[in-house]
């Protein structure tokens, strides 16, 4: 990537956003806020890529937490992951510029565990349906990336450790710092750490955890992904 490429970041304010903008801030990075550039309507997208004239699209803004949103607001979450994406994927498609898509491990069936990229998905629920929803989209336009990620905040905000929820938890941070090694890729990517529990995970940074068990309704219990890939580029 060259220095003068211009990039825009949507969800800035988000958690990881908040977390790459403190490590690339001498990067040239817009971060529009949801005023400036609103997802869910494609003219405002269309004029602010047309004043700013961006090579890159990083498209973090999304519906997420807590899960059940999706449950009690599907139409918000539509509109937000599915629709949204869809405006961003028609905008960038009108330049020519390279879209870069924040999806979820969530998006896989979650029994086995340990899948590529080449797996078939099938989303736990209503959140991960959303973001499969939004990677439709993106699929059809070739100048694009998708990134499948695992990762989670940094400490570890829980108290509680689960022994039998086995995932790829990375740190926002650790995916920041490398994310510029993934940015010229196309197709799709699987992102996260080591497949482990996350009690394991946590225990790494906190020897007070607990240990917990997770009730298989609430979550998926093997959602864990082959990040051979991403380790490879990394």
């Amino acid at each position: 990537m060259k220095k003068k490429d211009k990039i825009i970041f949507t969800g800035g304010s988000g958690k990881f956003g908040s977390v790459f903008r403190r490590i690339h801030k001498n990067k040239k990075i817009l971060y529009p806020t949801s005023n400036q550039l609103n997802i869910k309507n494609y003219k405002s997208i269309k004029k602010y890529l047309s004043k700013n004239k961006p090579k890159y699209f990083i498209h973090t803004a999304a519906l997420s937490r807590p899960m059940n949103i999706h449950d009690r607001n599907i139409i918000t979450s539509i509109e937000t992951n599915i629709i949204g994406t869809c405006n961003v994927v028609r905008a960038c498609i009108d330049r020519n510029i390279k879209l870069i898509y924040f999806s979820s491990n969530y998006i896989y069936p979650a029994k086995k565990g340990y899948y590529d990229e080449k797996s078939a998905v099938l989303p736990f629920n209503n959140y991960a349906w959303s973001k499969l929803g939004g990677e439709a989209a993106v699929q059809m336009y070739k100048n694009s990336l998708i990134l499948r990620i695992c990762m989670t905040e940094k400490p570890f905000l829980h108290k509680k450790g689960y022994t039998n929820l086995r995932t790829n938890f990375m740190f926002h941070e650790d995916l920041a710092k490398v994310f510029f090694k993934l940015i010229q890729k196309k197709g799709i990517i699987n992102v996260g750490g080591k497949s482990q529990s996350v009690y394991r995970f946590a225990k790494k940074y906190n020897k007070n955890i607990k240990k917990g068990k997770l009730n298989r309704s609430l979550l998926p219990l093997s959602s864990t992904m082959n990040i051979r890939k991403f380790t490879k580029l990394t």
